[in-house]
Formats: C-alpha cells, structure tokens, sequence
C-alpha cells in the first residue's frame, strides 16, 4: 500500500512537473528585426490578425471599440477614419498602437513583432485592399 502511494504521488508529481515545464513562450522584443516578410494582402494577412487579436466580443468587432475592425468593416473605416499614413507608414495610428507607441498599447497582451511587422509592410505597399 505504500508502495502504491509513493507511486501515485511521484506520477503526479512528475505530470504537474511536465506540465508546468510545457508552459512557455517566446518573448516578442517590440521592434525587433523581423525582416522581409514578402507581399502583404489585407484579405489573407492582415484580416487574420485583426480576427486573432482585435475583433472579438468586447474589443474591435462590430459595435463595440473603435476602430471596428470587421474583415466587413475593417479597410473602409481605417482608410476612411485616418488610421493609415501611406506617407509615413511608421507614423500610422494603427502601426503604433500594434507597436506600443501609444498611452494604450494593442492589443492588451502586447506588441506581436511578426503582426506588426506585417502590418507596417501592407502600409508601405500602399495599404490597398486586396
């Protein structure tokens, strides 16, 4: 009976130790050097990340928080509302929220390098709508 106790406990043990060893993650350096990440389109990269980090309940969906970024809604209201500069795509409202150069950064867990470095590259390609 002993026996089967200590087991039991060092096979808790160790699942809790596993477990807890799993829970890891990369650190995002804000500015980091992503590189070149190629040819941008709104539709296919960056209406993904407004759908995983911005529009959900709460946050940046229909009705909710400003800007509304809907794939719907999104390219309209942030051409049409000033969100993007084509000029001086690093001075974008949008960029720098996404790069934490805002009193509020997004989204609320922080700067994603790769999301923003995306981002900033569809502004410099002329933030079009394909």
């Amino acid at each position: 009976m002993k026996n089967l106790k200590a087991n039991s406990l060092l096979a808790i043990a160790t699942f809790f130790i596993l477990m807890w060893s799993a829970c890891a993650y990369d650190q995002v350096v804000p500015g980091a050097n992503i590189g070149d990440v190629g040819e941008m389109s709104f539709t296919s990269d960056i209406i993904p990340i407004f759908n995983e980090s911005c529009n959900m309940s709460g946050c940046h969906d229909v009705g909710d928080q400003v800007p509304d970024l809907s794939p719907a809604n999104a390219y309209t209201v942030l051409i049409n509302d000033g969100y993007i500069n084509t000029t001086n795509p690093k001075e974008s409202s949008l960029y720098k929220w996404m790069n934490d150069e805002e009193s509020l950064s997004m989204p609320l867990t922080g700067p994603d390098a790769l999301y923003n470095a995306k981002v900033l590259a569809w502004i410099e390609q002329g933030a079009l709508n394909n």
